[in-house]
């Protein structure tokens, strides 16, 4: 490779070293300086005149803070003792003139002249900005590392609150999951929703956990004074600093809530966060710190701030689906008839809600006098689990009710014409009912006359546990065959009822669901019902109804279930001196201030339980 020459110029090695942006000097073997560039001298803030001939480590190299360095412990001097061909490091500091430390990265390589060893070459730059470039990283890092553990820790909280425990439960989950993270004690005091007072519902010591099971429980009633002071920290909208200097000044606002906690755990200061939301209060979140722990930093205080806020949320979301669980539970109740007491038959029902928010659907059970004086009764679904679907069965069962009562017609004529009716009159969808009249005298014998409109059928179970399914009777669903313009009939159908018989009639949650089809549900149905009808003592139909629902434990959808006894052949004819039947159950799942003809109490008033709810 061909060159100008400009390199066997004497002024060329010189100029290299000068704008080569790096420190340069050199030390002979006694380790005096011999030669220093440019860049050095700027560095260092001296110029090569004054530190040509001085001992390089006493001039120049210095500890942290200043002070000299043991000859010993230079690394810079060891390839003088040892031969070493090259040393670097980026440990080390230069002093400068003015007395300040420059942190360097350094390395040495021998230097030899006429091929015999002449001393060093020690290059150095300044190291300070990639240290500084090193700090910053380092403390991004920390800052990604503390955000992503935030984050984590919201996260794991969000999912304690979401895991649908009760609220003491969720308290106390909280607390395990702040403490010691975020603090060395806390504490949850809710509003008593019967009472309104304050409640300690959880409170955590891993250093005092005996100190902090005692201080759970309701607080003492706060003195008039201080009410002002408490309300403002369950109602405000940032957390409050506390300290334990605050609390020790005499009738200290917060004392009356906060000062046993103070003084059983210890502790120097600690962050009240509010528990509030869409305007209602609901208690205060307290994490305590003791002498042992730094102060709270604005970041914690933030944080505590944020999950106080999530708290909050989930008390509310709490509170109104309690709302609207007991305006569903009310409405339901209201929907559905009360029982009436008909001579010596015995009746009961039961309705179990599907698993979801509203909890209304579309099931209903019926028993009432018709204008002859037989007990007519009736099992029906509308298609949907919902208000509208609760909405559209009530427009079916009164339509069933009022054409049953004015027209003494064959269930067969009835369900043509409730048919009819729904099909022009409502916009309800299709539905299965099963109508039936208990016919006979007095005494008995007795006798089921039905029609059944797609539903499943009835289970009639003898005192003996004979079971069997009565399945005639069977038709179109209601809504099917007027909309459809077919023409489909519902055949009359007969069955005798033998004394002390239990006639069952349900609806399809109670004997199909997601896992279990409906074959095996009613195979499961009839051993259940036959087993109990067997079971020696005497039993009421309440007792038949209940054992069978706790057998069965059906899930998903909702539920509807009539039972009805017949008493012993011959109870209640003329000339029957048999001692007075037991009266029938006074439960119901009908609202209870609702009555049937026949029952004690008639033409109740309706209550609304939601009207504080509205006024609110």
């Amino acid at each position: 490779m061909g060159g100008s020459g400009a390199g066997r110029e004497p002024e060329f090695p010189h100029a290299v070293l000068r704008d080569l942006g790096t420190g340069v000097f050199t030390v002979d073997l006694a380790g005096r300086i011999t030669y220093v560039n440019p860049w050095a001298e700027e560095l260092l803030g001296r110029r090569a005149a004054d530190m040509l001939g001085e001992d390089a480590h006493d001039l120049l190299h210095r500890r942290p803070d200043g002070g000299p360095v043991p000859h010993e412990e230079c690394l810079m001097r060891a390839p003088l003792r040892d031969n070493r061909s090259l040393q670097q490091g980026s440990e080390e500091y230069f002093l400068r003139a003015d007395g300040t430390t420059v942190p360097i990265i350094w390395s040495t390589t021998p230097l030899r002249l006429a091929d015999r060893p002449a001393g060093l070459v020690i290059v150095f730059s300044d190291f300070s900005l990639h240290r500084e470039a090193e700090r910053r990283a380092a403390a991004r890092t920390a800052a990604l590392e503390a955000m992503t553990a935030r984050l984590n820790l919201v996260a794991d909280i969000s999912s304690v609150l979401m895991s649908g425990l009760n609220p003491v439960s969720q308290m106390r989950r909280l607390l395990r999951m702040l403490v010691p993270e975020l603090g060395d004690w806390g504490s949850v005091a809710l509003c008593s929703e019967r009472t309104g007072a304050l409640e300690r519902v959880a409170v955590r010591c891993p250093a005092h956990p005996h100190r902090a099971r005692r201080l759970q429980g309701p607080l003492p009633p706060l003195p008039a004074p201080l009410r002002p002071a408490v309300a403002k920290a369950m109602g405000g909208d940032r957390p409050l600093l506390l300290t334990a200097e605050a609390l020790s000044v005499p009738r200290a606002p917060l004392a009356a809530t906060h000062g046993m906690l103070f003084e059983r755990l210890g502790g120097h200061s600690a962050v009240v966060v509010p528990l509030r939301a869409r305007r209602h209060h609901y208690g205060m979140l307290t994490v305590g710190r003791t002498v042992d722990s730094p102060p709270f930093t604005d970041a914690e205080i933030r944080l505590l701030s944020d999950i106080g806020r999530r708290v909050a949320l989930v008390l509310d979301n709490a509170r109104l689906y309690e709302e609207q669980h007991n305006v569903a539970a009310t409405m339901q109740r209201q929907l559905l008839a009360p029982l009436p007491q008909v001579n010596h038959l015995r009746m009961a029902a039961r309705y179990l809600p599907a698993q979801s928010a509203m909890e209304v659907g579309g099931d209903w059970y019926d028993a009432f006098l018709l204008g002859d004086g037989v007990l007519a009764l009736v099992i029906g679904d509308v298609v949907g689990h919902d208000l509208k679907a609760a909405a559209h069965m009530a427009e079916v069962r009164n339509m069933l009710r009022g054409l049953a009562w004015v027209h003494r017609e064959p269930p067969s004529v009835i369900m043509r014409r409730l048919d009819e009716a729904v099909t022009n009159t409502s916009d309800a969808p299709m539905a299965t009912v099963l109508f039936a009249r208990i016919e006979g005298p007095e005494g008995g014998p007795w006798r089921l006359h039905w029609v059944n409109a797609g539903h499943p059928p009835p289970l009639l179970v003898t005192r003996e546990g004979d079971a069997r399914f009565l399945t005639g009777g069977h038709g179109p669903l209601i809504g099917m065959s007027a909309t459809l313009h077919l023409g489909l009939t519902w055949p009359d159908a007969y069955a005798e009822l033998p004394a002390e018989s239990i006639l069952l009639l349900y609806t399809d949650g109670l004997v199909e669901s997601r896992d279990r089809p409906i074959d095996l549900g009613m195979a499961k149905l009839r051993h259940h019902a036959a087993v109990l009808a067997r079971r020696p003592g005497e039993t009421t139909v309440d007792d038949f109804c209940d054992e069978l629902l706790g057998r069965i434990a059906p899930s998903g959808d909702d539920v509807a279930l009539l039972a009805l006894r017949l008493p012993e052949a011959g109870r209640g004819a003329p000339g029957d001196q048999s001692p007075p039947m037991p009266p029938q159950s006074s439960y119901s799942p009908a609202a209870p201030d609702r009555a049937a003809p026949g029952s004690v109490q008639e033409d109740a008033p309706v209550t609304d339980p939601t009207r504080g709810m509205r006024e609110e």
